[in-house]
Parts: structure tokens; C-alpha cells; sequence
């Protein structure tokens, strides 16, 4: 699209008003949402182009091409800021442009330059290139580097950008953070990880060829129960159905890491309830791969036996994880229903249960919660009795 002079002092009049306007509406949205923010590593002014010619009868042309950014064209620019402006001010900026003498067109021309400039928002690629810049340096404070991370952390979850990370040097950067001695730094690393693992076999291969599990299952044993968190959640997203994954999480005694958190009632409940959601998601991949041998710690009568005892917990919630946890568990064709009869106590557990959701059925704050639980318990007598009487005699 060529635009006249004209045009183009009209589209500048147009723009600057609109944007004010829209940059207010954007700016209350973003501080809603917890919006994206630039690392300071770097000076704003190094992540806007250079404007690259001094020469006024320059600018036309170069205005007229197509940009990058948030204008495909300056047509789609025209057009949107014709729709967030007032028709009768239009008409007003369109009489004043028309009086403008040569000198005061090129000083307004170079200005659009100026403008369409700073308009242009950088891809997510080059921000993801600005994030992992700032951690490269070793010179930025805790919180640029912080801050680059929790964009990365952003940025990374769709699986275009979680597949780009490698290429851009972002992987070994965000890995190497783990070993930062700040928790929190460590904490948001191992989040990036998991984020950009999350179903995803490229990404998760990538993490596992750096070597990265062992870190991060030393970081479950932290005093931070954030970093613990984050880290036991980025180890489920990593070997979640990846064989190769969950071979060397055994390899590294993740069933003892599995046992110890389960086990231990004075660790926080989110990592009992997250080495649950594992032990559940481990079973069912053995299970739809007919792989049950591979794990044998799944059918260790200990290992077996601490997750029963947790159905016992006074948190319904938890109560509910180690009900589903145990319902994968029982169609392992490798495990034993009388293991879980006469050295696990499960049926006098679920009967246990099921006085207990009885009551609560009839209070009102967890009446609904109750009866779903109680469906879940149900489903889950079911399986292990048929498991039981198919046992030979």
C-alpha cells in the first residue's frame, strides 16, 4: 500500500491519539493479568530497531513497506486506528494536514518514521534471545535475572517456543541455574523445565541428554518447599510416558526419593500429594505399554503399603490421590491382591473410608466432594475384589 503524504500525516495524527487510548486499555489488562515484562538487563533502547536513515525524502518509501510487529502493513495500521478514533476530530486532523507546508510535512514524516519504530513489538523468539542473554550474563542483579527467567517461564509454554528453546542456548542456560545458590532462582528454573517438558518427548529427551533429573531430584530433599515443589513437578512433567525417562529416574532410587516423601508426614502435603499423582501416572504407562516388570518397585509390598496408609489422612484431598494412585496400582498384572489384603489392610482402609465419607455426605461444605470421593472408593472395592477372586485357589 502507497499512501500520499497526506495520508501518512493523517495515519500519524490518527495513530498517536488511538494509542494513547489503547496503550491505557492494554496497561489496565496487563497489570490484571500479571503481563509479560521485558529483562532489564538491557536498556529499553537496545530492543527498539535503529532508525536507519536521516534522509527525510527517505521516509516516505521506507514507511510504505511492510513492518514487523503488531501491523501486518501501515493499510492494517490505517484501518485500526480509524476504528479507535472519533469522525468528527478525523475530519478536524484531516482539514489541519491539508494546511501543513512542505517543511512542517517533512518534520511530520519523519516523526511517523520515528513512530512506526517504536511500534514494533519483538517476536517471541527475540525475546526469548533477550531473556536468555540476561542470563548469560553473569554481571545482571537477582532481579533481572529473575525476572528474565519468569519470561522465559511465559514464554516457553506454548510447544512452538518450548521447541525453540534448545536452538537459542536457552536449555543449558536455564539448566545451569539449577546450581544457583538463591532458591528462588533455583525454583523457577526447574518450573521452566517442567513448563517446557510438559508433554512434550523433543524437550523432554533434550532435558534428559543434559543430564538434568539427578539435579533436580536432590532439589526435591531442599528446606524450600517451593523449590521442592517445583522440582518434584518438573521430574513428573520430564519422565511422564517417556520409558527412557522413567528407566533412569529408577536408576537414580526415585522409588526410594517416591517412599521417603510418602512416607515422611512432616514434608509438606503438596509433595505427598505430587509423588501420589506420579506413582499414579508411572502405573498407568507401565500398564498401557505392558511393560509391569519394568518398575518392580510398584509391586513392593513396603511401597504398597505407604500409599494405602495415606487414605487414612485427615486431608481429603490427599485421600483422594492415594485412592487413585492405588486404583493404578491394582491393575499392575504384576501386583498381588493379597498383598494389598493382608500385608496393606486395604479393605479394612476403604471400609474406614467409607464410614468416614458417609457422614460427610451430609454436611454441606462437603457433601458434593464426598459423594464423588465415595464413587472413586467404590470403583476402586471393585477392582481389588475382582483382582482377589481371580486369584487361584
Amino acid at each position: 500500500m502507497k499512501l500520499s503524504s497526506c495520508a501518512l500525516l493523517l495515519l500519524l495524527a490518527l495513530v498517536g491519539a488511538a494509542v494513547a487510548a489503547a496503550e491505557k486499555e492494554r496497561a489496565n489488562k496487563s497489570a490484571a493479568a500479571g503481563g509479560l515484562l521485558w529483562a532489564t538487563g538491557k536498556d529499553e533502547n537496545d530492543l527498539l530497531t535503529a532508525i536507519d536513515s536521516d534522509d527525510p525524502s527517505a521516509v516516505e518509501d521506507d514507511a510504505s513497506d511492510e513492518f514487523a510487529g503488531g501491523f501486518s502493513s501501515l493499510d492494517s495500521m490505517l484501518q485500526w486506528a480509524i476504528g479507535h478514533s472519533d469522525p468528527v476530530k478525523l475530519k478536524e486532523k484531516a482539514s489541519d494536514i491539508q494546511k501543513l507546508s512542505a517543511e512542517e510535512l517533512i518534520k511530520r514524516q519523519i516523526e511517523i518514521k520515528e513512530l512506526m519504530e517504536k511500534l514494533k513489538m519483538p517476536s517471541d523468539a527475540e525475546l526469548m534471545k533477550i531473556a536468555i542473554t540476561d542470563l548469560n550474563n553473569s554481571s545482571i542483579s537477582l532481579e533481572d535475572r529473575q525476572r528474565a527467567l519468569h519470561e522465559l517461564l511465559i514464554l516457553v509454554e506454548p510447544i512452538d517456543n518450548a521447541n525453540e528453546l534448545d536452538k537459542l542456548g536457552g536449555l543449558v542456560a536455564v539448566i545451569r541455574e539449577l546450581h544457583n545458590t538463591k532458591p528462588e532462582i533455583r525454583t523457577t528454573s526447574a518450573w521452566i523445565l517442567g513448563k517446557a517438558s510438559q508433554n512434550n518427548a523433543l524437550v523432554q529427551n533434550q532435558i534428559l541428554a543434559y543430564g538434568a533429573l539427578p539435579r533436580l531430584m536432590k532439589m526435591v530433599y531442599s528446606a524450600s518447599s517451593e523449590e521442592a515443589v517445583k522440582a518434584l513437578y518438573a521430574i513428573s512433567a520430564l519422565i511422564r510416558n517417556n520409558d527412557n525417562g522413567q528407566q533412569l529416574f529408577y536408576s537414580e532410587n526415585g522409588n526410594i526419593m517416591l517412599q521417603d516423601l510418602i512416607t515422611n508426614s512432616s514434608v509438606d502435603i503438596r509433595l505427598q500429594k505430587k509423588a501420589l499423582f506420579l506413582v499414579a501416572d508411572l502405573a498407568d504407562f507401565q500398564i498401557e505399554n505392558s511393560y509391569d516388570s519394568k518398575l518392580p518397585f510398584l509391586n513392593d509390598r513396603l511401597f504398597l503399603k505407604s500409599v494405602v496408609d495415606l487414605t487414612s489422612s485427615d486431608d481429603l484431598e490427599l485421600q483422594e490421590k492415594a485412592l487413585l494412585a492405588i486404583r493404578s496400582l491394582l491393575r499392575l498384572s504384576s501386583s498381588e491382591a493379597s498383598d494389598f489384603k493382608d500385608f496393606c489392610g486395604l479393605e479394612y482402609a476403604l471400609e474406614r473410608m467409607r464410614e468416614q465419607l458417609d457422614k460427610l455426605t451430609t454436611q454441606e461444605e462437603h457433601g458434593d466432594y464426598a459423594r464423588d470421593m465415595e464413587s472413586l472408593r467404590t470403583e476402586v472395592h471393585n477392582i481389588f475384589h475382582q483382582k482377589f477372586e481371580q486369584v487361584p485357589t
